[in-house]
């Protein structure tokens, strides 16, 4: 990348961090919150997902937003480890693992609070290895009696943060079974994830169950290196970049003012997320014995 290039995309970098704090009253409150302090209301410039993209623009972890935002999100933490989006809500692990991402988003991940969030997680893993929400959108119908897809993700995606996740072999049982859906591709759990022509398509930043977020997220687990249903997504995933960068298919309207996820156009920063994943794998593929 020559010099201009590197200055034009820090100029776009910095317009949308000016864009995404622009939102940050609309709500009626600070950091994109409701006056009842709301996470996760008012997609897509919630306070959760405004921490995501900014954590894409760049490291939040030294900035003024981060020594204000993070004690503002952890009064919703309980000291079982879970959190609690809204007041009076019904908790869920799905959000609890929404907030523990933008926490450890802003640079939270030595917090002893989060620990007992770790712990939390072991706890209430299910039999089949992913997580649950028991709320049953679409009725009780024998799908429902599975691990959500899209929580199962985001979980594993919270546990990689940790320096010793490697070591807990229960993750590769949630690991196996989000690859046994790659088999399946059927609507899963009460929420029903399913792996269609929506899943296909990549979506960038990671805000839904798709095959960007899918792959990026096993990447870091060595128990799917070398598994061909893994591999086999991953070569899905690698016909969809173009000079070897990814290109964004789906996006939200919304934010079509943000220029890091332009739709049908190569993104910079997400082509950082796909570099990262063949690091990952080629790092594992290092320590693999010959033979």
């Amino acid at each position: 990348m020559s010099e201009e290039e590197v200055k034009n995309d820090e100029t776009c970098i910095q317009r949308d961090r000016e864009k995404i704090f622009s939102h940050r009253f609309d709500h009626g409150a600070n950091f994109w919150s409701t006056v009842d302090n709301r996470l996760i209301k008012g997609a897509p410039f919630s306070t959760l997902e405004s921490v995501s993209y900014l954590y894409e623009l760049g490291e939040l972890e030294d900035s003024e937003v981060t020594q204000e935002i993070a004690p503002f999100i952890w009064q919703s933490w309980h000291n079982d480890g879970r959190f609690q989006v809204a007041p009076h809500a019904t908790i869920y692990p799905c959000q609890t693992a929404a907030v523990a991402l933008a926490l450890l988003q802003l640079g939270c991940s030595s917090d002893e609070r989060l620990k007992v969030t770790y712990r939390h997680f072991l706890q209430i893993q299910e039999t089949d290895g992913g997580w649950r929400c028991r709320k049953f959108s679409f009725g009780h119908g024998p799908e429902t009696l599975a691990s959500n897809s899209h929580p199962t993700l985001n979980i594993l995606n919270f546990f990689r943060y940790f320096p010793d996740y490697q070591q807990q072999t229960t993750l590769n049982r949630a690991v196996e079974f989000l690859l046994s859906h790659w088999e399946t591709r059927l609507p899963l759990g009460p929420c029903h994830y399913g792996m269609g022509k929506r899943f296909m398509q990549i979506e960038y930043p990671f805000r839904h169950y798709n095959i960007f977020y899918y792959v990026y997220v096993l990447s870091f687990y060595q128990y799917a290196h070398q598994d061909k249903r893994f591999l086999a997504a991953l070569a899905v995933l690698e016909t969809k970049c173009e000079n070897g960068m990814i290109v964004v298919e789906r996006v939200v309207p919304e934010l079509a003012e943000l220029s890091f996820c332009q739709k049908n156009h190569p993104s910079f920063l997400a082509t950082k997320r796909y570099q990262e994943i063949i690091r990952n794998v080629a790092q594992s593929q290092i320590h693999l014995p010959k033979g």
